[in-house]
């Protein structure tokens, strides 16, 4: 089977309202791309859960429509463009063939092996691991809820390794796929647990953490405060995003023990100032490295009485 792409290349004020047109009038699926995507003029949108973009598409949008191949692809446009106001004559499109293809194949092509800092690679299940003696992660990217490609998990990925949690606990909330948790097991920590949200994460991250051969609990909120497990740890780490970072502000320093580290990420460079001064009440945080304008937070809770912690 076969399939024909329109392509239109409009300006941020049309390209959500035509989308959606083009949906109605009969497109089995309609995309909205940067159209510079790739040259200087390439315009990152940033935006999290309570932090829209403050705009919707980009200034210089493209919108990819895919039809079936027999479609009317002239009279699809057509009737998209009079249904947002637009004149036909003005709605200039090119017509892109989609091809059958070995989809699994292609995809899986998507996805090599990841190097993260000196020694760990994150590995895709049907590849062969580059260095077998080095700290591997093995994942189905179906699967996962984070890969280690975005800057943030590199980012605490990094830090674990830097900071080895031999015999420590650790608690990585808002695990996703349990990428940060297997990371510390590996790394020696002897009581790791996981905490998110969602319960397909959950399923990931024990599926993922069983073909890792690692030894990490995970739980949904309600579940872990019922669970009877310490509700403190040495290492708390978590990559959410500032807006819930910041909410969490309390919760997620009342589990670091007296003497433990709190490690953030999920931070744009230019959310750090509201960041720390939300956790300032609880515990110092500063910039422990910074990578494609994100950035990982770290601190430190001062020892207890009794704790000869460093």
């Amino acid at each position: 089977m076969s399939w024909t792409e329109i392509v239109i290349e409009v300006a941020r004020t049309h390209a959500e309202a035509l989308s959606d047109a083009l949906m109605e009038a009969g497109a089995l699926s309609v995309s909205v791309e940067d159209a510079d995507f790739g040259t200087d003029a390439e315009q990152p949108l940033f935006g999290e859960p309570g932090m829209e973009p403050t705009e919707a598409a980009w200034e210089h949008s493209r919108v990819v429509a895919l039809t079936p191949i027999e479609a009317d692809q002239a009279a699809i446009v057509a009737e998209a463009a009079q249904a947002v106001g637009l004149q036909v004559a003005d709605v200039a499109f090119t017509l892109r063939a989609v091809e059958e293809q070995d989809w699994v194949r292609l995809t899986q092509s998507q996805f090599e092996p990841i190097h993260i800092g000196k020694n760990i690679w994150v590995v895709p299940s049907w590849h062969d691991a580059p260095d077998p003696q080095a700290l591997v992660l093995e994942l189905d990217p179906g699967l996962a809820f984070g890969t280690g490609s975005h800057p943030t998990t590199r980012l605490c990925m990094e830090w674990l390794e830097a900071h080895p949690p031999v015999g420590l606990s650790v608690l990585d909330y808002g695990c996703g796929s349990g990428i940060l948790a297997m990371v510390a097991a590996k790394l020696g920590s002897t009581d790791v647990i996981g905490i998110d949200i969602d319960p397909q994460a959950i399923k990931s991250a024990v599926f993922n953490t069983e073909r890792n051969h690692c030894e990490v609990a995970y739980y949904l909120p309600d579940e872990f405060a019922g669970s009877g497990h310490a509700h403190t740890f040495d290492v708390v780490v978590a990559n959410i995003l500032a807006n819930p970072l910041k909410v969490m502000a309390p919760m997620l320093s009342g589990r670091v023990k007296p003497g433990g580290k709190l490690i953030l990420s999920g931070v744009l460079a230019t959310q750090v100032e509201e960041v720390t001064a939300a956790y300032a009440p609880f515990i110092q945080l500063s910039v422990w490295a910074e990578h494609e304008g994100w950035v990982a937070l770290a601190g430190q809770l001062p020892p207890g009485p009794e704790s000869g912690q460093a």
